[in-house]
């Protein structure tokens, strides 16, 4: 079964996870490709999706948007799976426990009516150089930590989750 990872991506973690599971899922006897949804011309070649974005103000990107509109009677009846990467890994105390509550809105902003077979929030890395000033500024407030939050064993455990219900692993 021919398996697209789709993905939107703003700095590139994105983009790092869905190589990952791409590579996983194809280890477990699929052919799966990562590729920037922007660039897929028929979504019909594929038998399943993984699709993911980056997260920005609680919403996919508007590329990833735009893909899941434009597929919506191709995804409709395969299998699909979605992931959102976000910075919940990179925020400390009380700002740390609002992380599970932003899952419910980015699936709420979902264009259409989406249907998947699971839902991951993953946290991506978070650089200086990706907020300007001020949110730097807002992001020390509040206790965020610069770094690379991806949990490669998990985003691994996913992808053999997903092989399986696929019939592979």
């Amino acid at each position: 079964m021919n398996v697209l990872v789709g993905y939107a991506t703003a700095h590139g973690s994105t983009r790092g996870i869905a190589e990952r599971l791409a590579a996983r899922l194809s280890q477990a006897g699929l052919k799966a490709e990562a590729r920037d949804m922007s660039t897929v011309d028929d979504a019909d070649a594929y038998g399943a999706f993984v699709l993911g974005s980056a997260v920005h103000g609680q919403a996919w990107l508007v590329p990833a948007e735009d893909f899941v509109r434009a597929n919506a009677d191709v995804l409709g009846p395969r299998p699909v799976w979605i992931f959102s990467v976000g910075m919940p890994g990179a925020l400390r105390g009380p700002w740390k426990r609002l992380a599970p509550k932003e899952a419910p809105a980015i699936i709420e902003r979902l264009p259409g009516d989406l249907p998947f077979r699971g839902h991951r929030l993953l946290s991506g890395v978070v650089t200086r150089k990706q907020l300007p000033r001020t949110g730097r500024l807002l992001f020390h407030l509040v206790g965020g930590r610069f770094g690379d939050y991806r949990d490669w064993a998990a985003i691994d455990a996913w992808a053999a989750e997903i092989a399986t219900e696929l019939g592979c692993g």
